[in-house]
């Protein structure tokens, strides 16, 4: 294998298992699914620009932290300011659930996303980041520019106030 092909099977690898969560990533920015996928597309444009060896064990990260910049341009330069609307949720297959299960966990699915939405955006991120992408606390602090200590307080704070949501609804 020539280090071309090498370098070409790295970026597909990297595609093939991020890019999904990159477009819904870059989604919740701009609440355009071609728009999303454009900044997928620059994301990974850039991703060939850089070598293997210079991100190894930091790919997630940096992917993530190019999505957002690349997403956060777009925004900016057609200054919609809007705050992040949940896209995508995870869904169980409907071969795992009956049917009366399947609306009791899509209308929780839907209460949670209203609550998440209500949290500040700097909250929600962190959070989806944490549990919808299962990166840790310093690779968030990487993608975000926040300190990890930071990181882990949005969290707590966020989490603390869907359980008061919770228990109030």
């Amino acid at each position: 294998m020539t280090a071309n092909n090498g370098h070409f099977g790295w970026i597909t690898a990297a595609l093939d298992r991020h890019g999904g969560d990159l477009a819904r990533y870059a989604l919740r920015f701009l609440h355009d699914h071609s728009r999303a996928q454009d900044v997928v597309q620059e994301t990974f444009l850039r991703l060939c620009q850089q070598q293997q060896a210079e991100l190894d064990g930091r790919l997630v990260p940096w992917l993530f932290t190019v999505c957002r910049n690349v997403a956060l341009d777009v925004r900016r330069k057609e200054q919609k300011m809007s705050s992040l609307a949940e896209e995508g949720v995870a869904t169980v297959s409907s071969s795992q659930l009956a049917p009366p299960e399947q609306v009791e966990q899509t209308e929780l699915a839907g209460h949670v996303i209203e609550m998440l939405a209500r949290l500040p955006e700097n909250q929600q991120e962190v959070i989806r980041l944490k549990f919808q992408q299962g990166l840790s606390y310093k690779e968030i602090s990487s993608v975000t520019g926040l300190s990890v200590t930071n990181v882990g307080f949005l969290i707590h704070t966020g989490l603390k106030r869907l359980r008061e949501w919770a228990r109030a609804a």
